[in-house]
């Protein structure tokens, strides 16, 4: 029982470190460990509040995520056009359609992507460089901020699975 217990804590970090990078899954990640958890042990009651918690962080979660982009597009005068760029820089950068990195891969390009993509669709829409590039690193930061606060949400809904469920494993 042990064993299963570290190897979905393991799978919990997994998401944490996912809830923080893109591409890969966050917090939905964390609450199917903890569903897990709940099958291995035959009771939901034992995972009732994990459950409850890691669900409102899942809402919380992606609502920040379209929050922080939102208005850290907002804050730096970004168009819609920014905000779509952005997007399409996010999927050239996951499916490695930039230019081949020398390091990082498709994850530096999930990051540079939507940097790149929302100061091209802002300086498209303004022809304004300067504006344009305002607005990506507006959009830029928004994100970042929005991948830091689903991380810290993250480690919240571990922390209480772990301290709801400690007992049941090591009976302490």
């Amino acid at each position: 029982m042990q064993i299963i217990y570290w190897l979905l804590i393991a799978l919990m970090m997994v998401g944490i470190i996912g809830a923080v990078v893109p591409g890969i899954p966050g917090i939905s990640l964390i609450l199917v460990a903890v569903i897990i958890w709940g099958i291995v042990k035959g009771s939901f009651a034992a995972i009732e509040v994990p459950v409850i918690v890691t669900g409102v962080v899942l809402l919380i979660g992606t609502a920040v995520d379209f929050l922080a982009g939102y208005l850290g597009a907002k804050k730096a005068g970004a168009s819609k056009w920014g905000q779509i760029g952005s997007f399409v820089g996010l999927l050239l950068g996951f499916f490695g359609l930039l230019p081949t990195l020398p390091v990082g891969g498709p994850l530096l390009g999930m990051l540079i992507g939507p940097l790149l993509g929302a100061i091209i669709g802002e300086f498209i829409y303004q022809r304004k460089l300067l504006v344009a590039l305002k607005a990506g690193i507006g959009i830029f930061v928004g994100t970042l901020v929005g991948n830091v606060i689903q991380g810290i949400l993250g480690i919240t809904a571990v922390v209480i699975f772990v301290w709801t469920t400690w007992s049941q494993v090591f009976g302490t």
